[in-house]
């Protein structure tokens, strides 16, 4: 609308969104959905408030918090909170936006939101992040609840920030519930939670492969990944276990690429994984003599046009990760599988590269998911840790990885179901599993929002 500022990323996230609605049959079908669209584009609530707090020296400082609550049909709100400097509405309505349709095709019982501050926990002593984090909840902890809001870990928010987060609504609220996910596995976290995002997304592509009647999965594939935080380190490692070759990661200063047939070890994803623990960038690696003959850097650079030859590409760093050109180049790459660890990991048009070549090449071709469905594995999980915090139980690793496999798994069917029911192909095109995840979980917001009244 005109009288709006422009949000170019909640822009792209609706219009990508609903250009799959439109052009699907789902409309044909159900014309009443264009009225719930409409309803489902605005949030039902947005909090922003201000979050002041001291630094060691004793300096006053000031930045911009926020919670984007949209929409509660299929239960409480449900998304991560992030801390950077980039964060602003505009970002937080696409994630929260996105968040709505994959926390829907989990299957359980969740809506969608998303938080954050402009806030940069890089170069902060632990001190000064746990000022910060008091502050910030006293801002929030009037807006959440267990019943009403849960809200995550997500970009600069892990564990430790977590840990903070809780014990200031604590102490605030004087109460104990399980008001955020990714806790502490000592006070009500789940197991398994911190790898749920990784390994879901690979548990997805297992299915996208065994479709194609590739039977030897993960085995002897290169796989490319983007990013080397949580989603992008226990994605990589699961790769490893299933017998895949990992061949490059990233991160805001640029990319490393295997030199080695063996691909990037699981040794070296460990060194890295404490290296992000220091907020220290992958450049660090060209200077130790135990990897730097295993890999090259490459500063200020993406992986997807410098890697010579991969089977699989998750771009699992952060939005608008893989444009259009760079699409290109993995499809040339021979790429066969591209899945979204990141939300909104590929431009519009990266996507409609891949869709172009799905239609095109028919079983060669690279196809693509999109991180609504493929990286839903983290807040599948966090819903597990709701259940067993509403319980007062903890399960077992073994007994929520096999319910994270199973909720994979259902995502897959979904998403291949529908896009067969919706979205015609030729005999020899896979199924366009953006539509399916796009009109799968739409369709089930929109049908419980009807049934609550939200719109007629």
């Amino acid at each position: 609308m005109s009288n709006l500022p422009s949000e170019p990323e909640f822009e792209q996230a609706y219009k990508e969104l609903s250009s799959t609605l439109e052009n699907s049959s789902l409309f044909e079908k159900h014309p009443e959905y264009r009225r719930a669209l409409q309803v489902a584009a605005i949030p039902e609530r947005v909090i922003q408030f201000r979050v002041t707090w001291e630094n060691d020296k004793g300096e006053l400082q000031t930045n911009r918090g926020f919670r984007v609550q949209f929409n509660s049909a299929l239960g409480p709100y449900k998304g991560g909170i992030r801390f950077h400097p980039s964060v602003n509405l505009s970002i937080l309505k696409f994630l929260g936006f996105e968040q709505i349709f994959k926390n829907a095709l989990t299957g359980l019982s969740m809506g969608g939101g998303k938080g954050g501050a402009d806030f940069d926990p890089k170069g902060k002593t632990d001190n000064e992040i746990r000022k910060f984090c008091a502050s910030f909840m006293r801002g929030l902890s009037k807006h959440i609840g267990a019943d009403t809001d849960v809200p995550a870990g997500d970009i600069g928010v892990g564990g430790r920030e977590i840990g903070y987060l809780f014990g200031a609504y604590r102490a605030q609220r004087n109460r104990w519930e399980g008001i955020l996910t990714g806790k502490g596995a000592n006070w009500g976290g789940s197991l398994i939670r911190p790898e749920a995002t990784g390994y879901g997304l690979v548990y997805y592509v297992e299915h996208m492969i065994k479709h194609t009647g590739d039977n030897a999965g993960f085995k002897g594939k290169r796989v490319a990944i983007s990013g080397s935080g949580n989603v992008a380190q226990f994605a990589a490692l699961k790769v490893i276990e299933l017998g895949g070759i990992v061949v490059s990661l990233s991160d805001s200063k640029g990319a490393i690429i295997a030199n080695s047939p063996e691909g990037i070890d699981a040794n070296l994803i460990k060194t890295i994984a404490a290296l992000k623990l220091k907020h220290q960038a992958l450049n660090v690696l060209t200077s130790d003599s135990d990897h730097k003959d295993k890999i090259k850097f490459i500063e200020g650079a993406r992986p997807w046009v410098h890697v010579e030859k991969a089977d699989i590409a998750l771009p699992s760093a952060t939005q608008n990760e893989v444009s259009g050109e760079e699409a290109q180049a993995l499809i040339k790459t021979g790429v066969r599988f591209v899945a979204e660890g990141s939300n909104m990991g590929c431009t519009q048009e990266a996507i409609d590269c891949f869709e172009a070549d799905r239609k095109k090449s028919g079983s060669t071709c690279a196809w693509y998911a999109p991180g609504k469905a493929a990286n839903a594995g983290g807040v599948a999980v966090s819903g597990l840790e709701m259940a067993q915090n509403s319980q007062r139980l903890k399960w077992t690793s073994e007994e929520v990885d096999t319910k994270l496999k199973g909720i994979m798994e259902a995502a897959f069917k979904n998403c291949l179901d529908t896009a067969n029911e919706y979205v015609p192909h030729a005999e020899k095109e896979y199924p366009s599993l953006v539509a399916g995840a796009n009109i799968a979980g739409f369709s089930k917001v929109a049908a419980a929002m009807h049934d609550q009244g939200d719109w007629w």
